[in-house]
């Protein structure tokens, strides 16, 4: 025999259980409490006392805690509609096929509604499997009920949540083996990128050609791809194209002029 859980958010009305019609032109408040937030996890204890802390927390619906999905589907007729699906999967590795194969299947089922994956681990490995198998956010067991109840309302609004323990871990890695992110990688070559940042500086070709180990008419050629991809006549409008297409990353561009260009 196996056991149900349903919490409510005692701010919202009750929900009638047998009530399955989903809200139509009602106000936004009434489509809150006629959803429900699916959690699954085959822990008795753990899913219990983590669906009644989300409601306590403000996660405005009602809160199903299931131990499978073959349990919620027996009768998810008697529940109203599912708004987003928060899968606790413990310590388990979704790295592990099974694991993997299990998020991607739910993530098909609920499709659109958005699956979130609640682990042990912030791992970024963990993350990004998580992510390539559809998962539209991962919370690890380290963060706060307020923190995990905005994650999964990220998710409902279309966002995707990833811890940012994971996100520093990934700069630090990226940092540490001498590869920083190149935010022009999709439209120059790493070496055009080279010349951009000489240029930027205001470099002449030659220098450019010493400081690079290139010939200058290899320079020369270099610009010339760049204006191409540019659609730009000169190093002035070079300069404006791509402090508008990289602010950030490039700053205020200062190109001095080169006549031999």
């Amino acid at each position: 025999m196996h056991s149900i859980a349903r919490f409510h958010d005692e701010r919202a009305p009750e929900i009638d259980a047998l009530s399955t019609s989903r809200p139509g032109n009602d106000a936004r408040d009434h489509t809150e409490s006629n959803s429900a937030l699916l959690v699954l996890d085959n822990r008795t204890l753990d899913r219990e006392c983590l669906a009644q802390c989300l409601v306590s927390h403000g996660a405005g619906m009602q809160v199903l805690a299931f131990g499978s999905i073959d349990e919620w589907r027996k009768d998810k007729d008697l529940h109203p509609p599912i708004a987003a699906v928060l899968l606790n999967i413990g310590a388990q590795k979704i790295a592990d096929s099974s694991n993997a194969a299990e998020i991607s299947a739910r993530v098909r089922e609920f499709h659109p509604i958005p699956v979130v994956i609640l682990s042990d681990s912030d791992e970024l490995a963990q993350v990004l499997k998580a992510l390539e198998c559809g998962a539209r956010g991962y919370i690890p067991s380290s963060i706060g009920f307020d923190v995990c109840v905005q994650a999964v309302s990220l998710a409902r609004a279309g966002g995707i949540f990833v811890p940012a323990s994971s996100v520093l871990t990934m700069r630090k890695a990226t940092v540490a083996a001498g590869n920083a992110p190149r935010p022009m990688a999709g439209m120059f070559t790493q070496r055009q990128e080279q010349v951009i940042q000489a240029l930027r500086r205001g470099k002449s070709n030659k220098i450019i050609a010493y400081e690079l180990n290139l010939r200058e008419s290899t320079v020369k050629v270099h610009i010339r791809n760049i204006m191409k991809k540019l659609k730009a006549t000169n190093r002035t409008e070079v300069a404006y194209k791509l402090n508008d297409a990289f602010p950030v990353e490039l700053g205020t561009m200062e190109l001095a002029a080169d006549p031999s260009t």
